[in-house]
């Protein structure tokens, strides 16, 4: 989870790349992720970007709609990290698309305000972007995440550059990795795989936690750990295995050799080799769909 435990790793793996905190802080987006970034080279499929509104029962979610240029293709929802919709994830999603998904990437905060709150990752570290998510954060409970995904999956249902003969994916990151797994129990007939990469809150002690809901879903799972989560919770990963083999699903429950914020492009953490692994283990999950 992205709190003061974490900040204490992300500063090591700073100071191992040669950044303080102040130096990655003081970084632009766009230095950011020129820094991090990865990319698939320039033979990849052009893709067409637009943002979109989707309404929902709570008011009109903001969301960034990136796909092929051309043909219908499976949809993915993509929920980004607890700094929410931004550069990072923007770049994280035309890849994806580059790869022959239509993805639709949220701004999980719409209750609050459009996205960007924040720039990026490093802002989520400073008092001020903190104390300016607060707010937004009150904003996200189990149910209205629950709502949120029904909408999305009814927009996406009716684009043209959706495949409906495909299933759906969805994808979360560090606090939505729970959110992904709530989709798919939510919409079992149309949600097909869900991935979860350096996820929070997956197993808790509440009737409603994420490993418990794996049974009333039908996808296909692919649970990417943290190793400083798992040091803190190594449990999860028995529990969660055990809910899946009970519920008769395929998951794949791997803790990586990586920090907590590794996959994601302006995180203070992000390892390349290993974010690669995970991207490539996506890419194996939604060909499945």
């Amino acid at each position: 989870m992205c709190d003061d435990l974490t900040a204490i790793d992300e500063d090591l793996t700073l100071t191992s790349k040669g950044f303080s905190r102040r130096d990655f802080a003081g970084l632009s987006a766009a230095g950011m992720l020129t820094a991090c970034t990865t990319t698939d080279g320039a033979d990849a499929p052009a893709t067409t970007e637009t943002s979109v509104a989707i309404a929902t029962p709570d008011g009109t979610a903001d969301a960034l709609f990136i796909h092929p240029a051309k043909g219908r293709h499976p949809a993915v929802i993509m929920w980004p990290d607890i700094a929410g919709l931004r550069e990072a994830y923007r770049q994280m999603a035309t890849r994806l698309a580059a790869s022959g998904y239509t993805v639709l990437v949220v701004n999980h905060y719409y209750r609050a305000a459009k996205a960007p709150l924040l720039e990026s990752m490093a802002e989520w570290r400073s008092p001020a972007g903190q104390e300016k998510l607060k707010p937004a954060i009150a904003t996200l409970s189990p149910a209205n995440t629950v709502k949120d995904a029904t909408a999305f999956v009814a927009w996406l249902d009716k684009q043209p550059a959706v495949d409906k003969r495909r299933k759906i994916g969805t994808q979360g990151y560090c606090q939505t990795g729970s959110f992904a797994v709530r989709t798919a129990a939510a919409l079992p007939g149309r949600v097909g795989a869900v991935a979860s990469f350096h996820g929070g809150g997956l197993v808790t002690a509440a009737p409603d936690s994420p490993h418990l809901l794996l049974a009333k879903t039908k996808a296909a799972f692919l649970i990417a750990i943290a190793k400083n989560d798992d040091a803190r919770a190594p449990g999860d990963k028995d529990a969660l295995r055990i809910a899946a083999a009970a519920a008769g699903k395929s998951a794949e429950i791997e803790v990586y050799n990586a920090d907590h914020g590794w996959c994601t492009l302006d995180a203070p953490t992000y390892d390349k080799a290993e974010a690669d692994r995970a991207w490539a283990r996506l890419l194996a999950l939604y060909n499945g769909l």
